[in-house]
């Protein structure tokens, strides 16, 4: 029976990376891993301790979170992305950002006839939560210029993975008010908002976005970046209580639950931003030295303006590129993985450490 549901899947692209990550890890100084963005920095002290102190949890957790993590919540939206008027009913936290994205069409009642449409150089998983429902997905480059019959979920993400561009407010406010007249539910990705390089991230939660009013709007926050708290998993959900209650339900039922201990770590996290400043200086340094050793290496570097990619091209296939620099003992991710118009871009993470940047940036220099 699992392969019923296996077989709507697409193949798991990491696999296809393998080939290039042995040549890469065959490097005589090792590997250095720029496909994957996972953190590799410490999880700050104060965190750490928040789940140290929490771990006598012998009982079970709920799933809507301590009333103590939803003040963390409703606070940190309101001090960080100026949303207003926020209440426990406008908030839930998730079991990490992958786990909702990929299961959401399901738990919205979404299936055969339904449509979900995502950017056309998007997180491979939107694609793979339509395919979990049966649904129609489609990709866009503006979607108010989609046919709104039959759609009923539209994934914003901004700043974007694996571009790094950024919606302008203005951009957004359109995007929003198109969908509400159509019917359509907004669901925005932010998981990279606290990483603006050169623009300044905006959450569709703000006032201006969606004129004070959160019908038809959900926005998907994540701790794996801002706080190197990816082993947690630890996100939260934002937005209609029309749509968080009945999603809260149905994750009762199903026990999809975040550890007591998380929870406990989620609130000293959001409570504190001298770490979430001192996590952007790493990368905004990482970012820096990588972007002018691809510069120079013959890379054009597009969008990029968050995130944490560089969305590179020399102008030739990903795959050759991908090959070019394992070679150099440098894995990346090449952007077929994230669509079609990817295929002459590659990933560049900036989540190693700053010894392995700097061999990165010694090699991409030498000749």
């Amino acid at each position: 029976m699992s392969s019923v549901v296996s077989d709507r899947l697409p193949a798991f692209p990491w696999d296809k990376l393998e080939p290039y990550k042995k040549t890469a890890a065959a490097h005589p100084d090792g590997i250095v891993d720029l496909s994957v963005g996972t953190p590799v920095d410490p999880v700050p002290e104060l965190i750490q301790k928040a789940l140290i102190d929490a771990a006598d949890s012998p009982g079970y957790p709920t799933v809507w979170g301590t009333p103590a993590l939803r003040d963390a919540i409703t606070g940190w939206l309101e001090r960080r992305l100026g949303a207003r008027e926020v209440t426990h009913r406008h908030v839930l936290p998730i079991v990490g950002s992958k786990e909702l994205v990929a299961w959401l069409p399901t738990q919205l009642g979404l299936g055969p006839g339904d449509r979900v449409a995502y950017p056309r150089l998007a997180y491979p998983t939107y694609e793979v939560g339509a395919r979990l429902a049966r649904a129609g997905h489609e990709v866009y480059d503006d979607p108010t210029e989609l046919d709104p019959e039959g759609l009923k979920l539209l994934w914003l993400n901004s700043p974007s993975n694996p571009t790094g561009r950024v919606l302008p407010k203005a951009e957004l406010t359109r995007i929003v008010a198109w969908a509400r007249e159509h019917g359509v539910l907004v669901v925005s990705d932010e998981c990279y908002l606290e990483l603006g390089w050169e623009a300044d991230p905006v959450s569709v939660l703000h006032p201006d976005v969606n004129g004070g009013s959160y019908d038809g709007v959900v926005a998907v926050h994540s701790l794996s970046k801002r706080s190197n708290l990816a082993g947690y998993r630890a996100a939260f959900l934002a937005g209609d209580p029309a749509v968080l209650g009945p999603l809260l339900e149905i994750r009762k039922h199903g026990g999809m639950m975040t550890s007591a201990p998380t929870q406990a770590a989620v609130v000293a996290a959001l409570g504190d931003d001298t770490h979430v400043q001192e996590q952007r200086a790493r990368y905004a340094a990482r970012r820096t030295l990588l972007r002018e050793a691809l510069l120079g290496h013959g890379f054009r570097i597009e969008h990029s303006e968050a995130s944490l990619y560089l969305w590179a091209t020399r102008g030739e296939s990903c795959w050759a590129t991908v090959a070019r620099l394992a070679d150099r003992g440098i894995l990346v991710a090449p952007g077929d993985f994230y669509g079609t118009a990817g295929e002459q871009f590659v990933r560049v993470a900036l989540t190693a450490t700053d010894e392995r940047v700097r061999a990165a940036v010694e090699r991409l220099a030498a000749q």
